[in-house]
């Protein structure tokens, strides 16, 4: 992993909370090859932090990310709808990583958040967005299509007849809206959002990590649809969880 400081995200970690922020404000976040390494190499330290239990992802200024900056492509053509391994290869690794690994991981949709950003935030294991926040799946709108799992979660999330819609008119819809169809999970005032990740965020950290990561894993099976594998994968799992002796230790 690189020791270089990193030029388009910054990373916090606090009180076993691991903020990370897309940080490109002016371009409103938009996403580029080098905020792409820089997020995985980011998550990959964050995975591996034993001081870290919980991880935010959000964006920094009025933005959580605009999506995909295009400019980056430099003068690489769009083939039949697709930006390329110059950006679909890192970010299916990171997208990858952000569902795969044991720690909760939560996106604060603090503002726009379009395309390949909303792919992101879909790979995060819960979606908290400010009340006036603005949404939506626009690859449509500019003659793309999605390369990072976007028709599989997004599918998922809110169900067929939904995801159609907002892909085919590619329209935009509030924080209050992500939350009404199934999206996202928490909504809050702009003046209020900080606060109420923040609330979320210590209601994870007063429960077990182990039986989080549990859950993670588990959920995970879950979203393949296969409800006799995922029962017969509960049943016949174990899991590492430390802590239940201590958190029993009342009851006995």
């Amino acid at each position: 992993m690189s020791t270089d400081a990193p030029s388009e995200i910054t990373i916090d970690v606090s009180d076993a909370v691991a903020t990370v922020t897309m940080s490109r404000p002016a371009a409103l976040n938009a996403i580029t090859p080098t905020m792409l390494a820089e997020l995985n190499s980011a998550f990959e330290r964050v995975e591996h932090d034993p001081a870290v239990r919980v991880a935010v992802l959000t964006g920094a200024g009025r933005a959580f990310s605009a999506g995909v900056d295009l400019k980056a492509l430099g003068g690489r053509s769009v083939v039949n709808g697709t930006v390329g391994d110059i950006l679909d290869v890192p970010a299916r690794a990171l997208l990858t990583r952000l569902s795969t690994m044991p720690k909760p991981v939560v996106a604060a949709v603090n503002g726009f958040c379009f395309t390949g950003a909303l792919e992101i935030a879909l790979a995060c294991d819960i979606i908290v967005v400010s009340e006036s926040a603005r949404l939506g799946d626009t690859h449509a709108k500019w003659g793309l299509r999605p390369t990072w799992g976007l028709s599989q979660r997004l599918h998922a999330a809110v169900g067929p007849a939904r995801a159609r819609e907002l892909s085919y008119t590619a329209r935009s819809f509030s924080g209050v809206e992500a939350v009404a169809m199934g999206l996202a999970a928490r909504s809050a005032p702009h003046s209020d959002f900080d606060a109420a990740v923040g609330q979320l965020v210590g209601e994870i950290l007063a429960n077990s990590s182990g039986s989080a990561a549990a859950y993670k894993d588990l959920y995970r099976v879950a979203d393949r649809g296969d409800m006799p594998t995922g029962l017969a994968y509960e049943a016949s799992t174990q899991y590492p969880i430390d802590d239940t002796d201590d958190r029993l230790a009342d009851f006995r």
